[in-house]
């Protein structure tokens, strides 16, 4: 009996992975690094273990039921776009239905563990970016208007909040600077990509900035949205939230982003928008990494 259910979890094995991708990995585990990074700074000491582990499980469970459920509503899009058409459901490796129980198993389960072991306030604060991300977002403001990213950006500036509440049950002003942080990043880590992928926005009528109002508008945007953002970056260490360490680490980070920026808008090209979002998520990372450091470590 034993070697038939060995044999039966052998073969089921290969399916469980299918639904990996679903949870896009990349994008939750940046949600849950930025989450875990407004936990620290929520306290001096460290964060206990039981409680970091908790939250870790119930946002990374959340944030990744919450992909999932996007996956399944632009599955048919995803089908017809170069950059999505591998993943599970446009390829048949997990059906609709499958998909379904799997995401609200996984994102009740999430939210059940930081309702229970974390706290309320962070299990309803986790909801609403779940309904703001898969819902509001992606139902609704996705296919209607091409400022939906900037819209929709709130919900992916949520994770410093959640960290935060996790730790103190409350929302502080650090917290909502972190929040600013991360919206002001999104417009313009998306708006790269979008205009090296804005062909295929257009085969699938998504209005995205790129498609509707043309290349120079929305580099015009991503300039802009750019010095918005290096404004708010600055704001930690004018407002007292961190020290030296963070503010050299962020001039530098902003002095790249802004060579990346002004050099797409002088003279656009694709390679050179795509090197520009990949640096974004690398100047997102290195940011929040320096205000961990800088918690722990000022001078």
């Amino acid at each position: 009996m034993n070697t038939n259910l060995m044999s039966q979890l052998k073969a089921l094995a290969p399916r469980l992975k299918n639904f990996f991708p679903l949870c896009k990995p990349r994008v939750t585990s940046l949600i849950v690094f930025t989450a875990l990074i407004g936990m620290f700074l929520a306290t001096p000491n460290m964060v206990p273990w039981p409680l970091l582990l908790a939250t870790t499980i119930g946002i990374a469970f959340a944030s990744g039921a919450a992909a999932a459920f996007n996956c399944l509503i632009e599955h048919q899009i995803d089908a017809i776009m170069a950059r999505t058409r591998a993943r599970p459901l446009p390829t048949g490796q997990v059906s609709a239905v499958e998909t379904i129980v799997f995401a609200t198993l996984l994102g009740g389960t999430g939210l059940a563990v930081l309702y229970f072991y974390v706290n309320p306030l962070t299990m309803w604060l986790t909801l609403a970016t779940f309904v703001g991300y898969a819902v509001i977002y992606t139902i609704f403001l996705k296919p209607a208007t091409p400022m939906n990213i900037v819209i929709g950006g709130a919900s992916g500036a949520m994770p410093p909040i959640l960290g935060w509440a996790a730790v103190t049950n409350t929302i502080s002003p650090e917290s909502l600077i972190m929040f600013l942080i991360i919206f002001a990043w999104t417009p313009p880590h998306f708006w790269a990509l979008a205009l090296y992928r804005r062909e295929e926005y257009a085969k699938v009528g998504m209005p995205m900035l790129p498609v509707t109002h043309g290349e120079a508008f929305t580099l015009l945007h991503i300039l802009l949205y750019t010095v918005i953002l290096v404004a708010v970056s600055l704001m930690p260490y004018g407002l007292g939230m961190s020290g030296m360490i963070y503010l050299v680490s962020t001039i530098v980070l902003d002095a790249i982003f802004m060579a990346y920026v002004i050099g797409l808008y002088r003279k656009y090209s694709d390679n050179l928008a795509r090197r520009t979002f990949r640096y974004s998520i690398t100047y997102l990372t290195l940011l929040f990494a320096a205000l961990l450091v800088d918690h722990y470590w000022t001078y």
